[in-house]
């Protein structure tokens, strides 16, 4: 990778720097070895994750992350105006020393340029190389390769030290507490073997496998591996989970839209074995290295596959795949050519090699 620049960035002269986080789960779940690399190169810096509200709990118990701001920008010009104003004025307050731009948008590089940031790099996407002091030239390479490695490219781009490359998320003291009694509320004891199921994805109804066909995983899981099955995901994918609880014959616990990010982090943690489609949440487990079975369709495998030697993903070679749609415009092959089958396969397969 080439980076443009007219200075050269001593580790002895950054106190203060800003990170522009990616704005999705399982992006900044893939961000996260980057993070680590940073704080390596400058431990004695303090570190400040700039992010939207709904990844902060991914951020806030990193030991690599030493202070979060929310930013959000709410409906409406007006709102999304005063809330610029608000990081601007921040910014400015905070005197940054450096910002790194995971974040592709034009509007994290003007920000970290208004805001009076010394030193500010990030890829030249958007248009917005003018305003960067360290410029990453983005080439096609740099496209094909895993997300972990495209956001790790800004840190090797400026020859800082990576070592680790695999996401390691943590959990607090109180989400950890929360689960536990959300779960033994239900019946669920310590010595319970977990299988927790994601059967949604935020992106859109192409990358989710059929919810008639995550039941009978669930069911075989119940009656084969004597499982408690959890059923996790968001408010917007109660739908999906309460069609997928009404088709098992065994009796899923859903916790679809009843926990916080925080408190489905700490769930996760606790599962023995998760199936999922391409999701944030695959790529929480695969960052706890729970064993893991992934269903890919549409989205490109080679990019967002979850980064864990504990993972497995199951997709098929198809003309149109990966076509990124949120929407199938055709057949929708990608995904229903995928028996449960095959994807119990898979898993007891892992779930041998592992031994649990």
């Amino acid at each position: 990778m080439r980076v443009r620049s007219r200075h050269n960035i001593s580790t002895q002269e950054i106190r203060k720097i800003l990170i522009r986080s990616a704005n999705w789960v399982g992006d900044t779940a893939m961000m996260i070895p980057s993070l680590v690399a940073l704080k390596k190169t400058f431990p004695s810096a303090e570190i400040t994750v700039l992010a939207k509200p709904w990844v902060i709990p991914l951020l806030e118990n990193h030991p690599s992350v030493d202070r979060t701001m929310i930013f959000a920008k709410g409906s409406g010009f007006f709102n999304s105006l005063k809330e610029l104003a608000r990081i601007i004025s921040w910014l400015r307050a905070e005197r940054f020393d450096l910002a790194v731009l995971f974040q592709n948008a034009f509007e994290a590089a003007f920000l970290a340029y208004i805001g009076k940031v010394r030193y500010r790099i990030g890829y030249n996407t958007d248009g917005r190389g003018f305003l960067l002091t360290h410029k990453v030239i983005r080439d096609q390479r740099i496209l094909l390769v895993h997300q972990v490695e495209y956001f790790l490219g800004l840190i090797e781009a400026m020859n800082w030290h990576v070592k680790e490359r695999e996401p390691i998320l943590y959990v607090n003291d109180e989400d950890s507490r929360s689960g536990s009694l959300m779960l033994s509320s239900m019946g669920i004891e310590d010595t319970y073997f977990i299988f927790g199921i994601h059967p949604g994805a935020e992106y859109g109804s192409a990358k989710r496998w059929p919810e008639e066909r995550f039941a009978v995983i669930g069911d075989w899981a119940a009656n084969r591996w004597n499982a408690k099955v959890v059923i996790f995901g968001s408010f917007s994918e109660t739908e999906i989970a309460a069609k997928i609880s009404d088709l098992m014959h065994a009796n899923p616990v859903n916790l679809c839209g009843k926990t916080t990010l925080g408190q489905a982090m700490a769930l996760i943690k606790r599962c023995n074995f998760f199936l999922t489609n391409d999701s944030g949440l695959m790529h929480i487990a695969a960052a706890f290295n729970i064993p893991l079975v992934a269903v890919f369709g549409p989205t490109d495998h080679i990019v967002t596959s979850p980064v864990s030697k504990n993972a497995r993903i199951v997709r098929h070679n198809v003309d149109c795949s990966p076509c990124l749609k949120e929407v199938c415009p055709s057949d929708h092959s990608c995904m229903l050519s995928i028996e449960p089958e095959e994807v119990w396969r898979q898993m007891e397969a892992l779930k041998r090699e592992l031994k649990i």
